[in-house]
């Protein structure tokens, strides 16, 4: 792994120390251009432009995209009883710490006769994207069911790549998780066209309101391109690791971690942060040994040696905290002396694992927290999935006539402040004594405004 010396002098502040960290190289502007034409013409063509790109890009003959449900039932009945067993103990984790999150609707009493109450109300319908690839993501669909599921959401539809080997339908893993969660609207769909199917329909799969998941460029690439049209979580990067350590780390542990996200694919990124020149020597000597020992050690080595990952030297903890709100992880670890502490005092980041028995891995599968979080810097400014996301506050205004009249004086006087007279036209005219108009005749005479109480 390359390293980035900021001990000293050498570390500086804001933007400049965001610049000097190692990131992906992931250009969402450029792929716009690509998936243009590929949106609209599912836009135009519907499934049948789905079926087309099926054979295209993931090299299969479909007919239909919508899953049978009788697949979905096959695919449960032949799980692996242990991987079936696995996948109930993370369903059940997920939904204890996801049902906490489920706001409840408050109402607030501004004034005697006048509220505001905040309804939190679910998006009516999502669709769910579980990538394909490299790898198998049945930990995905229920990171991503679990919360809509628990926010109260009623269409729950998931798409997935359609696999060559399984005759053109997902994995049957992807889809005996959906059946376990009881999700019965499944498609053989990948990349920008899926995004595009959830955005604009098709005849068999309905628009969505709403879009979440993780995927390659193309799809990130489709849901900036569609954002307005549907609302979307993110535009989720390559997977991101970053380890704050000091002297007290285990080396094994620090190397194993930082290998295990980059399993994930060649531009995944593994930084570690650390004031002790000997842990830093001491996890390369593990990472030559753990990666020569690993299945995917060709993925693994290009993506340790990729220009988004790299060890960075720090002179202790306070100034390693400042280089790791800068780089606002997607993952972070804390093994430092005094871990807890050390994580509470961090700004940013996707999620914080604490101390050495949380390993990332662990919040990727059974510990409950949710593992499609911000990546690309963006945990500066952005949260992970939850219950939240699949929720919208909406304010209802109730007034009573004479706390709406106690107002008017003010809310006329900001409305012709902001050359907007209308507005506050809107208010008098509910207090003008009109015949015949109903209401109470003679409590203003025409045009007048009235006074506060």
């Amino acid at each position: 792994m390359a390293r980035i010396d900021l001990r000293g002098d050498a570390l500086p502040d804001g933007a400049a120390l965001r610049d000097l960290l190692p990131r992906a190289e992931f250009d969402v502007e450029a792929a716009l251009e690509k998936v243009r034409p590929i949106c609209d013409d599912v836009r135009h063509r519907g499934t049948a432009a789905l079926i087309d790109y099926a054979q295209r890009f993931d090299g299969v003959a479909i007919e239909r995209v919508r899953v049978p449900a009788e697949a979905l039932t096959r695919a449960l009945a032949e799980l692996d009883p242990q991987v079936r067993a696995a996948l109930e103990e993370s369903i059940r984790r997920a939904r204890l710490v996801h049902r906490e999150q489920r706001r409840t609707d408050h109402t607030t009493r501004v004034v005697p006769g006048g509220t505001v109450t905040e309804r939190w109300v679910p998006v009516e319908r999502v669709g769910l994207y579980v990538p394909g690839g490299l790898a198998v993501y049945p930990s995905s669909v229920v990171m991503n069911v679990v919360p809509a599921q628990e926010a109260g959401v009623e269409g729950i539809a998931v798409t997935s790549p359609p696999q060559r080997e399984f005759g053109g339908l997902p994995h049957p893993t992807i889809l005996a998780a959906c059946a376990l969660l009881g999700v019965d609207e499944v498609y053989a769909a990948g990349g920008a066209q899926a995004i595009a199917m959830f955005a604009y329909g098709t005849e068999e799969c309905r628009p969505v309101n709403l879009v979440t998941g993780p995927g390659n460029i193309y799809v990130a690439a489709a849901k900036r391109l569609l954002k307005g049209r549907i609302g979307i979580d993110a535009e989720a990067g390559p997977t991101e690791i970053a380890v704050l350590a000091d002297a007290t780390a285990d080396p094994v542990h620090v190397a194993a971690d930082l290998i295990s996200q980059a399993e994930h694919d060649t531009m995944a990124a593994a930084v570690l942060v650390t004031d002790s020149v000997a842990l830093a020597e001491a996890v390369e000597t593990e990472l030559r040994t753990q990666v020569a020992a690993t299945k995917h050690r060709e993925r693994i080595a290009e993506a340790l040696a990729g220009r988004q990952s790299a060890i960075v030297l720090v002179d202790g903890v306070d100034e390693g905290l400042r280089v790791v709100d800068a780089y606002a992880a997607e993952h972070l670890e804390i093994q430092t002396a005094d871990a807890a502490a050390v994580a509470a005092r961090v700004r940013n980041a996707g999620a914080i694992f604490v101390g050495p028995y949380a390993p990332v891995s662990l919040g990727d599968y059974c510990a409950g927290s949710n593992h499609v979080l911000p990546t690309g810097g963006c945990a500066c400014h952005s949260s992970g999935l939850s219950v939240q996301s699949f929720l919208r506050g909406i304010h209802v205004v109730d007034y009573t006539r004479d706390a709406l009249a106690e107002i008017t004086p003010l809310v006329v006087t900001l409305a012709e402040a902001e050359d907007l007279p209308a507005h506050g036209a809107a208010l008098k005219a509910r207090f003008t004594d009109k015949p015949g108009a109903g209401g109470e005749p003679g409590t203003a005479r025409d045009g007048e405004v009235p006074q506060a109480k």
